[in-house]
Parts: C-alpha cells; structure tokens; sequence
C-alpha cells in the first residue's frame, strides 16, 4: 500500500464540507475527496504552530510540553519547540524507508530547511520549494519591486516595517503565469515525482504547501470571484490595512476574499495531483490523507490571523481527510484526535511495528470505537526572549479550557462548547480546577509559575537584521 499526504498551511477546517462557516468557498477538489474519505472532525494539535505540528506528524510523539533546547543559531525566528526533530525519534519515513518505502518530499514550508533543522530525514528524495515568505533567497532590489510593494501598501512605503514583504515580492521577481506561483510550483514537482517514481512501489511521497498560509497573494482572478471589480490595495499581509486607521468594511471583505481566493487556487493545485493520481491508476493501492497544521481567524473574534492568546477550534482545529482505498467513504468522525495520532495511525493500517506516543485513530473510521481521547491538550507556542512561554488548553465534551504556561501576566478563560466567545472562567472553579489537572498530567508539573527548561535566543530574519545594522528606521 503506498501513502501521499498533502499537507496544506493555515488552512481552516470549517472550509471543506457541507453546512460549515466557509462552506460557500470554492473547494470542488476537496469536496469530492471530502465525500469518499473519512474525515476527523474532532482533530486538534497537540503542540503548535508549524515546525511543531509537522514534528508530531513525521514522529508520533508529542511536542508539548517544550523540554528540548537544541542549538539554534542561524535560525529565525524561535519559539518553544520550534527546532529540529530529536535525534533519538524515528521518523515515519526513516521508518518506511528502512522496509523499502520509496520516500518523498516536496515542500515549500521553509521552516522545515531552516539552518539546524532535519526535517528532510528519511526521505530518498528532496525538492525544496524556494521563495515563501521571508524565505532568505533572492536579493531584494526596492527599485525592482517598489511597483509591486504599492499593490499592497499605502505609501509612503516603510520597507522596515514591510521587510518579510518585500523579501517575499524580491523572491517572486519573474513570475509569469499560474504556473510560477509556489503552490502549482509544488504540484507539478508533486506529480512530476509521481511520473517517476510510481513504479517505485510501495512509496510515500510527502507533499507540503505553504499556502494558504499568510502572504494572501493568489492569482487576481481567484480572489476577484468573492470581491470583484476592486481597485485598492490588496494587503496580502493583513495588517497594512490597519495603518492609517480603521479600514472599511469593504477592505475587510476584501481580505476574506484574497483568503477565499488563495483557499480555491490551492483547491485546483491539489486537484491537479488527484488527477496524476487517477492517471496513474494509483487510487486503488494508495492511501491518501489531506492534512493541515492549524487554521487562522478571518475576524471572527476582532482579528485577522493566529497566535498563542487565541486557541479556539478555528485556530487549533485541523483538518484529517483520510482515503482507504478499502474504504469507509464519506464517514464523519466527531471524536476527538490530535496530530501525533497520525503516524501511529498509518504504521498500524501498513502493519508496521512502531514505537509512538499517538494512537492508532482507524478503528473511530471503523466503528469498533466511538471514543479514543475523552479530552485533548495542546499547546500553542509563544514568541519568548526568557524561560518557555506560550498557551494551553483542554477540551472535551464540554468545556474548552486556555491558559498561559510559562507567564503569568494574561488571565485564563474558559468556555461552555459550543459557545467560544463568553469567559466563564470566574464562574466555574471545580471545571477549571478539573481542567487545570488534565494539563498537568501532560506536562508533569503543576502549572503554577510554570517554568521550562528551554530558553529560545530570538532573531531577526537575515533581511531585517541588515536593515537594523544600517539604521534603517
């Protein structure tokens, strides 16, 4: 049996599906895969953002609570857990490999490449996607993309204040077509390496987009089919839209579209290695999964984005569509699971001896369970010049408890499910108390003036530490 998993960033899971917040957005692709695969609802991080997430993905283990404080030096920007994978865990495609998988990897999620990072081990194959993001490639000439920079920035521009952009328009000098965008650019390596390696089997070709992760940036068209006709700037990053004051509702909307936009064009990217798939006559003899890391707020609570203070399920929820080809199709699985559940997962399906700390979440596919995890923690990394910082929380049935590990200066909240938005955290102590324990028995230690060992060195990206040393304001 081989395995092709496509990974997709910031990707909400209230998206793909019907009757959901964004079920009007444009997603054909992932819709029919949605109908004929199983679908864990209930999946939620163990340990986020990005680098960690994949962690538990490629090894089965958790990574929260923060206990590791490898070298770092040379990277950007540091946050608890964000660093190498441990060199004692086995990855699933050292695992695979090592019984004659044929292992792939295609990725333009440049964290993964970053200076002190192995996050490419056990695979046969590398393609590393450049040019996401603050991806430290191309050098940026402002007068090359000063035209670019005021599609998406009021002037006067403040190039300090917008160096991730302008790093990223440098990077995307000579784009032309469709084509040349990150996303399709990682597609076409994907089924490129289909074309050639299929008859490799068994095999597992791992693909990773970066998208729909911030810059919001598709093609005008896509974006244009949920705001068309528009003749502003296009803030990509959103917070441009934020200087100068409040920005209108139709900015606002705007936003969401280039969002929206960005989810359909990736939707006809993935399409596109279904469609190598089915080619290929692969479906039969492959399982396939569509992962993501986390979702983002689109203004549902105030902001646009995500981060440590806001863990509800739009942010901390993501999405596990999972193809057999021996089926179930079109199951619905409201239990509870989390990512490092996932690795187990296939190693059991591909009777595969391992060693992990996640559970083999198939037989909540089968029916011969209904619950696995009665309740989740998970912990969501913070930015941090001292001891280990960030947020955590626990869910189950009921209750959706956050607090902040490693400070001390935010109060925690608490929320009766399904209901996110009032705090009643004053108003329950036994649920808070019960909660609290649940959290503790994760990380080992009572959580009052929590502490970790691991202390992250902060740095700027290469690009803006130029700018500091010559005085850029």
């Amino acid at each position: 049996m081989n395995i092709v998993a496509i990974v997709l960033d910031t990707f909400r899971r209230d998206i793909v599906g019907p009757g959901k917040k964004f079920s009007h957005v444009r997603t054909p692709w992932l819709d029919d895969f949605y109908a004929r695969s199983v679908s864990f609802e209930g999946a939620y991080g163990e340990g986020q953002p990005t680098l960690q997430m994949r962690r538990a993905f490629f090894t089965g283990h958790r990574t929260f609570p923060w206990s590791f404080n490898f070298d770092r030096r040379g990277h950007w920007h540091h946050q608890p857990g964000w660093h190498k994978i441990p060199p004692h865990q086995d990855t699933l495609a050292e695992v695979l490999l090592a019984r004659g998988y044929y292992t792939g990897l295609v990725s333009d999620v440049y964290h993964m490449f970053k200076p002190t990072m192995n996050y490419s081990r056990g695979f046969a194959t590398l393609d590393f996607i450049r040019g996401q993001e603050s991806d430290n490639w191309k050098p940026v000439n402002t007068d090359m993309i000063a035209g670019q920079m005021k599609r998406h920035v009021r002037e006067p521009i403040d190039w300090k204040r917008h160096a991730t952009l302008s790093q990223y328009l440098a990077n995307m000098v000579g784009r032309e077509s469709e084509d040349d965008y990150l996303c399709a650019r990682v597609a076409s390596s994907a089924f490129e390496w289909l074309d050639a390696a299929y008859r490799s089997s068994p095999f597992m070709l791992w693909v990773e987009m970066f998208d729909p992760h911030e810059p919001w940036d598709p093609p005008t068209r896509y974006a244009d089919e949920y705001v068309p006709a528009w003749d502003d700037i296009d803030p990509v990053f959103p917070g441009a839209a934020w200087e100068g004051g409040e920005p209108s509702e139709d900015m606002i909307e705007r936003i969401r579209a280039l969002y929206q936009g960005e989810v359909t064009f990736v939707d006809r990217q993935v399409g596109r290695i279904f469609e190598k798939l089915e080619d290929l006559g692969l479906w039969d003899d492959t399982i396939v999964l569509v992962l993501s890391d986390h979702g983002t707020e689109l203004l549902d609570h105030t902001r646009f984005g995500k981060g440590n203070g806001n863990m509800r399920s739009y942010n901390t929820g993501f999405v596990w569509y999972m193809c057999h080809p021996d089926g179930p199709n079109g199951r619905v699985v409201g239990s509870y699971v989390q990512s490092h559940d996932v690795m187990p997962t296939l190693l059991t399906i591909l009777d595969v001896p391992h060693q992990c700390e996640g559970i083999d979440a198939w037989p909540l596919a089968t029916g011969e369970a209904e619950v696995l995890r009665p309740w989740v923690v998970n912990g969501w990394a913070g930015h941090s010049s001292g001891p280990a910082s960030g947020w955590a929380s626990m869910m189950d049935d009921r209750w959706m408890y956050c607090c902040p590990v490693g400070r001390g200066d935010t109060a925690p909240e608490l929320f009766a499910l399904p209901d996110e938005d009032e705090n009643v955290n004053e108003d329950h102590p036994e649920v808070v108390t019960s909660a609290r324990r649940r959290i503790e028995e994760v990380v080992g230690r009572p959580l009052e003036d929590l502490r970790f060992n691991e202390v992250c060195d902060p740095a700027p990206a290469p690009y803006i530490g130029w700018l500091n040393a010559r005085g850029v304001e």
